[in-house]
């Protein structure tokens, strides 16, 4: 089992078959972490914001790139109280923090602080990207994990149980990896992180697991170093 993990969420993931969020979707996440929390592991989060604003949608309304990563900043912030409200709705002491100071809705990010929380046994939310543009919230999940140094990052996804060699929805022929190094990744073009973050992750010999939160109990069983989904690591042996 962890001791300290960095849950990266995607904000579609989120909205289930809703528009912006899906209550069923925010109660069971809600639980899933209650659980692991209480069984000693200390948790940090990420998620994006793909439920309310795309990048692709941005640029094709004629939004400057800089002004539409900044919409998508708040968008994460709005996703970070709102897994908030769930947590705290099943009993589970939570601190939001943002990169881009408010201070009448979160706390800045500090990293010593964040540890403390963590410590404490809070939840930890980080919201608002890494705070400039042009860095996606999968480079916030390599950043925040290594700075707070988490054990691993674990990389909830939407219906996909781990990594395949092409898009298992398109490609029956398609063949899930159990193992990757990031140089794999890098190599392969596999569509996990964008290439920062996954050179930030290699760099700092930071381990990912790509894994399905669709299915119940994963989180658990993620946290718990369960063997579920794909690792990536520096190394084949890892």
């Amino acid at each position: 089992m962890y001791k300290r993990v960095l849950l990266k969420l995607s904000g579609e993931a989120l909205a289930g078959n809703e528009k912006n969020f899906d209550p069923v979707v925010l109660h069971n996440l809600a639980l899933e972490i209650k659980e692991a929390q209480a069984m000693g592991v200390q948790i940090a989060i990420v998620v994006g914001g793909g439920n309310f604003i795309r990048g692709k949608l941005v640029a094709d309304i004629g939004i400057d790139r800089v002004q539409g990563d900044h919409m998508g900043m708040l968008a994460t912030i709005i996703n970070a109280l709102a897994i908030q409200s769930a947590l705290e709705q099943e009993g589970v002491d939570t601190r939001v923090q943002t990169s881009i100071e408010m201070e009448k809705v979160a706390e800045p990010f500090i990293q010593r602080r964040a540890i403390r929380h963590l410590e404490k046994g809070r939840v930890v939310i980080f919201g608002g990207g890494t705070g400039l543009p042009f860095f996606s919230t999968d480079t916030t999940a390599a950043l925040r994990a290594n700075e707070i140094h988490a054990e691993i990052i674990l990389m909830a996804k939407n219906g996909v149980d781990g990594v395949y060699s092409a898009d298992p929805k398109k490609d029956p022929d398609a063949v899930k990896y159990d193992h990757l190094t990031y140089m794999d990744v890098l190599n392969k073009g596999l569509q996990i992180m964008d290439s920062t973050a996954a050179s930030m992750c290699q760099d700092n010999h930071m381990k990912l697991l790509v894994f399905n939160m669709n299915e119940k109990g994963n989180i658990v069983r993620a946290m718990r170093g369960d063997k579920i989904g794909t690792i990536v690591s520096c190394k084949e042996e890892e």
